[in-house]
């Protein structure tokens, strides 16, 4: 199976065809230009200095002579694509790349070998060829399988091509003309209409209400105002710019074409999606990392046997053929199918959950995922806008924005509600499309733009059917919102037949309502707007708005029948009536709401260690409101300006460092160079960018990927293609996505739901954790394959196993029982612990491989001779007889040989007695495997309590009715029995082992007898015992717990912080965690301790001892995890030790050195000054306390200290001081400090 990502394309550029550089220099320099901000300066300049810049006239427009002159010079206004990668070349990538090109070299080998052979016998075995043609078979087969599985990637730039508009309507020497949209140059004077595609980079010169959808290049889902008049210094933000390929909704304009073809923003884009070079997946590193171990061993053993078979007095020939059969027999055939199988079963069951896997190697890249950079609208969000607030009577109100509609609702009873709400009906354009009736509301699809969408929705679920309260108020007159009045105002027939007057309705910018409203309506009631309520107003408009939700003011009034009589002639144009002194109803607020399932989905990233980033162009209030709202802002965790706010403070004497949240806007990100960008990743576990463009998201990746994190990116417009590319596993969105970006990801959630990722994460960690497994169970085999060749070398017996059996075993019976462990279900654990980390978490390890081939593997090879002895003792052979045998056994010429009786065998009766014990073999690895196949279901848990299910029972009746369909020896049925002891054995022997490693987890036996863990999760208690000094607490205990929380934490990479308790005297006492942050731990290593009150003076003082009930805490699951237990103790008075078996092993110099490495680096921070601790070099005994002022530099302390906390080892930390103002020995205390890892 093939690693490859994606293709590698060439990058496009316009630079001059005779400037000399070299392709790959030249290619890394566009790269960088393209990573830079879009170069577009035309935005600034007026409308005249644009048509100096580019030759052209505001009427006339280009010459036809300047217009082919523009067209040699810059090219055809369409994207270069980039050479395609042919298909046979990609066929052969899977083909010969990753694991198939160890199974090629096995195969070519073994075709080497029967050469050999046949060159030098008369009748040569054909089991090396038969080996040869069966794994080019399996690798063509497997090859072929992964092609058409993995069909993907090229055809990125045929998405961007499709986005090109056709035609384009320009303006030369003062004539209109349809022209091929290629044929457009810079300066050509363009004009648009609502429905058309932007050819190209425009600089508006005159514009009629004209609006742009930019969704697929800013995200930005409102369509956009387009005026001559520019608004911002960003130039995708700016109105008097509209881009390439984005679409004109509605009204018409007037442009300078400013950039085409490559040049534009979407070309960039373009450019820099099919440019990026992407590494190998995490699973393409493990394979290679296996190939290169299995490759080490093959080798190592190969040519040892080699070496020694010239010493035994083999010719050279004999050696060459033994060298190439070690080798091959190393090569476990069967394992390419089995990882390939097993992802491919992954990814379709990842199909049902609603992500669609087109790389199968992307399905345990996202469960090694460490960093979601996930954009907001779609995919954290409904992806629709929906009525959040509302304020009227004075009054905030809740409104349901559950996508159930399961949530709060509100008093609807209200005269001032009904009011605002025929306000909301009326002054709105949105519609329903027709045949929607029986779908549920919030399902329809609407005609119209967002927000009068949302409120259409919202009235339409209140208070009934808006038709038909537009049918009883029949529109007479409307002016449209444009960006000048920022309202919008409709006229309309009163539904009272009494009353003959025309209702007034208006909607817009809530201060621009505010300003034409003289009154304000309260329970009903028009009343003056006093100071009072315009205080109000602001409050609640400002409140709304912090939440980052788009705010809508309304008002109306009845217009007077005396003026403005039945039948009223309305003006829009000169406006004929009055738009002043109107009555102000109320307030809405419009957002998009967050997904219901999504708070619940980030709060598990959180557990299994994952970093959420939001990265979008919204708003920063909107996206910070979001992202509180979803939990990617914590509750209780504050941002630079939270900070400032709280404390009434300038932003600027704000430490960054104090805040754990942080919201960074597009412009301020433009500014950063690559250390600030690392130092905010680095040290802000919260992150939010707002207001990106395309180049900040991919910078972005980058800097994630800079700290060595694995990194999926969510989009869904050609804007976050550059990103999705780059990252680790990009995933698109299957609904709104485009189709660039669908192209550009690996994987494409189905339903936009951010939730679907988590499952993802969940199915990856679960096949990383299966194919383990799976290899595990598939390596064990191989040790039983490999001795008897070994034995048939050195001992010179007959052979035990043959070639053909070989291959029954590992792509006959082993295979259905190994791709069986990829259904084998999640342990409990799984997304409770880390990302697993690449660079230690091998997917084949040492330990791995010590108990394939050292244990499990060595009792396999014990049933399988014990098979092979006994058949040859039937037959007359004893084991004493069979060494050095071989040489007359296989000699052709031989038919007198006698074995250990006198009884005379022919050639082809020895044959017939070595193929018995070739099938006696081959069936007692497959008894043993029975064993091997039900422990490789779990790591650390008893088969016992994990259970069988039927899928288990059906692996071993699998291999049973393999064995009987290859086997075909008499007597076969009493030879099963051999190896069913050795079975038994490697059942008991892996419970007794699993039974240790649960009862001491992380000690020294744990550490040889499991496979390497891959993550940690564990959480604790911390219990302080303290004597009745007030003043221990103050200089002291913060200090030390400060340095645990701190240190540990961080190295042991726990997902949660400790709990605080306290103990004094005989009593424990319950203390608050020291920060909101902090959350109760699921597992308490709970060290309940009582002590003898304590006497203050030295001579009469004893060593206390505690007694203690410690219960471990371990994690409960197969291996993934590990047991923690943390003591702090604060003992006083003087020279008290806190006794336990497991420090007895510890020296003195282990406590001297981390207590160096601790207060060295505390010497160099800042804070209160407290006595520098002695060095106690006498077993904790006898030391004389120093007192030294130094510096509790407790944030210095753990990033210079963390290096003490290793593996596999139990530290003890003991700090000795004494207090100022004391007396010593009175009040020294020691803190004793244990972690076993």
């Amino acid at each position: 199976m093939g690693y490859g990502r994606s293709d590698s394309y060439r990058v496009a550029t316009t630079q001059d065809k005779d400037e000399k550089e070299s392709p790959k220099k030249k290619a890394g320099k566009d790269m960088d230009d393209l990573k830079k901000e879009v170069p577009i300066t035309e935005h600034k300049m007026s409308v005249e200095e644009v048509c100096r810049k580019y030759s052209t006239d505001i009427v006339q427009g280009l010459t036809n002579a300047k217009a082919a002159e523009y067209l040699i010079r810059d090219g055809p206004n369409a994207l270069t694509p980039p050479p395609t990668t042919p298909e046979w070349v990609k066929f052969c990538r899977q083909l010969f790349g990753g694991f198939s090109i160890l199974l090629w070299i096995g195969a070519i080998l073994c075709f080497l070998a029967y050469a050999i052979q046949a060159a030098t016998e008369d009748e040569p075995a054909g089991d090396n060829l038969y080996l040869g043609i069966v794994l080019s078979a399996v690798v063509i087969i497997t090859g072929c399988f992964s092609y058409f599985q993995e069909a993907k990637s090229s055809k990125i730039m045929e998405s961007f091509k499709n986005m090109v508009p056709q035609q384009a309507l320009v303006i030369r020497e003062g004539e209109k003309m349809q022209i091929n949209a290629e044929q457009v140059v810079a300066g050509d004077l363009v004009e648009v209409k609502g429905g058309d595609r932007i050819p190209a980079d425009l600089r508006i010169v005159s514009s009629h209400g004209c609006k742009v959808d930019n969704s697929s290049l800013t995200g930005e889902s409102e369509p956009q105002t387009r005026s001559p008049d520019g608004t911002h210094d960003n130039p995708l933000e700016t109105r008097n710019i509209a881009f390439f390929s984005t679409n004109c909704v509605e009204g018409t304009a007037r442009g300078i074409v400013v950039c085409t073809g490559d040049r534009t923003v979407m070309g960039r884009i373009a450019t820099l999606t099919s440019g990026l070079e992407t590494g190998k997946t995490p699973i393409a590193k493990e394979i290679e990392h296996f190939i290169q171990i299995i490759t080490g061993v093959a080798v190592f053993l190969g040519m040892s046997f080699f070496v020694l078979s010239i010493v035994l007095g083999y010719s050279w020939l004999e050696a060459v053929i033994f060298l190439i059969g070690i080798i091959v027999a190393n090569v476990p055939e069967g394992l390419l199918a089995t990882v390939t199988v097993c992802l491919t079963l992954t990814a379709k069951r990842m199909a049902r959950k609603n992500c669609l896997v087109k790389n199968l190697e992307a399905v345990e890249t996202l469960g090694s995922t460490s960093t979601i950079c996930s954009d907001k609208t779609g995919t954290l969000t409904q992806n629709r806008m929906t009525v959040a607030h509302m304020w009227f009577d004075n009054q905030i109100h809740e409104a349901d924005t559950t996508e159930d509609q399961s949530g709060c609702s509100f008093d609807k009873s209200s005269t001032t509600w009904v009011s605002l709400a025929r306000i909301a009906a009326l002054c709105n354009r949105a519609v329903f499309k027709a045949g929607q009736d029986a779908l549920p509301i919030l399902k329809r699809d609407v005609a119209g733009d967002a927000s009068e969408s949302a409120l259409l929705k919202c009235i339409e679920l209140s208070c009934g059917s808006v038709k038909a309260m537009r049918e009883k108020n029949k529109k007479v007159a409307e002016i449209p919102f444009n960006s000048t009045n920022k309202y919008q105002l409709s006229i309309h027939e009163n539904d009272d037949e009494n009353d003959n007057r025309y209702l007034l309705v208006m909607k817009g910018a809530p201060e621009r309502i505010l300003d034409r409203s003289s009154t304000i309506m309260l329970q009903g009631k028009e009343q003056p707007m006093d100071d009072e309520m315009k205080e109000a107003f602001q409050n609640s408009y400002q409140e709304l708005g912090g939440l980052g939700e788009r705010v809508l003011g309304f008002c109306h009034v009845f217009l007077p029948e005396d003026k403005y009589p039945k039948g009223f002639a309305f003006d829009t144009d000169d406006v004929n009536f009055e738009t002043d002194n109107l009555c102000f109803v109320g307030l809405m607020s419009m957002i998009d709401p967050p997904r219901a399932a999504v708070p619940d989905a980030v709060g598990k990233c959180r557990s299994a260690g994952i970093k959420v980033i939001m990265v979008t162009g919204d708003h920063p209030i909107t996206a910070k409101a979001i992202a509180k709202g979803v939990g990617i802002i914590s509750e209780g965790n504050e941002t630079v300006e939270d900070i400032a706010a709280r404390l009434n403070i300038p932003i600027s004497q704000v430490n960054p460092r104090d805040a754990k949240a942080c919201v960074i806007h597009g412009t301020d990100l433009k500014d950063l160079d690559q250390g600030a960008m690392d130092d905010i990743l680095k040290n802000h576990t919260e992150i939010v960018f707002a207001r990106t463009s395309p180049q900040q998201k991919l910078i972005i990746v980058e800097g994630c990927q800079r700290q060595g994190a694995i990194v999926a990116v969510t989009g869904d417009g050609v804007n976050d293609s550059p990103a999705l590319k780059k990252a680790d596993i990009g995933v698109a969105m299957g609904i709104s996505g485009s189709d660039v970006s669908k192209q550009a990801a690996d994987m494409i959630l189905l339903d936009d739901n951010f939730a679907s990722i988590v499952t993802g994460v969940e199915e990856g960690r679960l096949i990383f954790d299966n194919l383990k497994k799976s290899i595990a169970y598939t390596l064990t085999s191989n040790i039983p394959e490999i001795t008897p060749f070994l034995f048939f070398i050195l001992v010179n017996i007959p052979l035990p196993l043959g070639t053909i059996t070989i291959l029954c075993i590992d792509l006959g019976t082993d295979m259905v029982p190994a791709i069986s462990l990829a259904y084998e279900a999640a342990e409990s654990d799984i997304m409770k612990r880390q990302p697993r980390n690449p660079q230690r978490d091998k997917l084949v390890n040492e330990r791995l491989i010590s108990i394939a081939y050292g244990q499990i593997g060595m009792i396999q090879a014990l049933g399988g001779f014990f098979a092979y002895f006994v058949i040859m003792a039937e037959n007359g052979f004893l084991p004493s007889e069979l060494v050095g045998i071989r040489l007359n056994w296989d000699d052709r010429s031989n038919n007198d040989l006698e074995d250990s009786y006198g009884q005379q065998w022919t050639y082809e009766q020895r044959k017939i007695v070595e193929f018995t014990c070739h099938t006696a073999f081959f069936v007692s690895i497959v008894v043993v495997q029975w064993a091997d196949v039900i422990i490789c279901k779990t790591r650390r848990n008893s088969v016992f309590q994990q259970g069988m299910k039927l899928a288990d029972v059906y692996r071993l009746s699998t291999k049973c009715v393999a064995v009987h369909n290859f086997s075909f020896c008499p007597h076969l049925p009493s030879w099963w029995f051999c190896a069913f002891p050795y079975s038994f054995l490697i059942f008991v022997y892996d419970e007794i082992r699993k039974l240790i490693l649960r009862r001491n987890p992380g000690g020294q036996i744990t550490h040889m007898l499991c496979m390497k863990i891959s993550s940690r999760t564990s959480t604790f208690e911390i219990i302080i015992c303290q004597s009745n000094q007030n003043d221990l607490m103050n200089n002291s205990l913060v200090l030390l717990v400060s340095l645990l929380l701190s240190s540990t934490s961080l190295q042991a990479g726990w997902k949660e912080r400790p709990t605080i308790r306290l103990a004094k005297h005989h009593f424990l006492l319950n203390v608050p965690p020291l920060s909101s942050s902090f959350s109760p731990p699921s597992l308490l290593t709970r060290q309940h301790a009582l002590y003898k009150k304590m006497t203050s003076h030295p001579s009469s003082s004893q060593p206390a001892s505690p007694t203690r009930n410690t219960k471990t805490n371990r994690t409960n699951e197969t291996g993934e995890g590990r047991g923690v237990q943390l003591f702090v103790r604060v003992l006083c008075p003087p020279f008290y030790f806190f006794y336990s078996k497991s420090l007895q092993h510890l020296t003195a110099s282990n406590t001297v050195v981390l207590h160096r490495c601790v207060w060295t680096a505390m010497e160099k921070g800042e804070g209160p000054t407290v006595p520098r601790p002695s060095l106690s070099q006498q077993n904790h005994k006898g030391a004389t306390p120093v007192s030294t002022p130094v510096h509790t530099g407790v944030s210095t302390a753990v990033s210079n200290s963390r290096f003490c906390f290793k593996k596999s080892s139990t530290i003890i930390c003991t700090l000795n001081w004494v207090e100022k103002k004391v007396t010593p020995p009175h009040a020294f205390f020691s803190a004793c400090v244990v972690v076993v890892f």
